[in-house]
């Protein structure tokens, strides 16, 4: 089975959705920046504040470098993963790549109190959201029509994803 690699801006239910699948499906489940701050001993915030945002990414090459050589798992990213050539090329390797989306407002909704998300440090939630969504626009539409997550149940969400790669679940038990 290849992977399930989803992809998109935060709060479009990325690991929510992705840790349900994975339950479904009974396949394992890895959120890629939970894995680059288990690696780092670091939180996301402190690397952008202490490192900076290149040796963040760098350190997401390496961990996308070894995910994209497993097999049969769902994989969240970060919703700049893809934005890197080389990560999208190492994630598509083994993975269908499914992009979640939504509606600024709902991303700003659900982001809120998150303070640790480097990404919301700015005046502006809402239209700092919009300007990062409009500069990954063209790269998440290379792979493919995305599933906008913003009216939708995780359970809605992951029949869209299952209909659209023409998965079966796994019988449970």
């Amino acid at each position: 089975m290849r992977n399930i690699v989803l992809t998109g801006m935060m709060g479009t239910g990325k690991t929510t959705v992705g840790r349900y699948l994975a339950e479904r499906l009974q396949i394992p489940f890895y959120d890629l920046d939970e894995l680059i701050e288990h690696e780092s001993g670091l939180s996301i915030p402190a690397i952008f504040r202490e490192q900076g945002e290149p040796v963040f990414r760098a350190l997401e090459r390496a961990v996308v470098s070894r995910l994209g050589q497993l097999q049969g798992c769902i994989i969240a990213t970060g919703g700049g993963t893809i934005v890197d050539p080389e990560n999208l090329r190492q994630l598509m390797t083994n993975g269908e790549i499914i992009c979640l989306t939504a509606a600024p407002e709902r991303i700003v909704e659900r982001t809120k109190g998150m303070e640790h998300r480097p990404l919301l440090w700015h005046a502006d939630r809402l239209e700092r959201i919009r300007e990062v969504m409009r500069v990954r626009a063209p790269v998440y539409a290379l792979v493919g029509r995305p599933i906008d997550t913003t009216d939708l149940s995780i359970e809605e969400v992951v029949t869209r994803i299952l209909a659209r790669i023409q998965l079966r679940e796994v019988p449970k038990g």
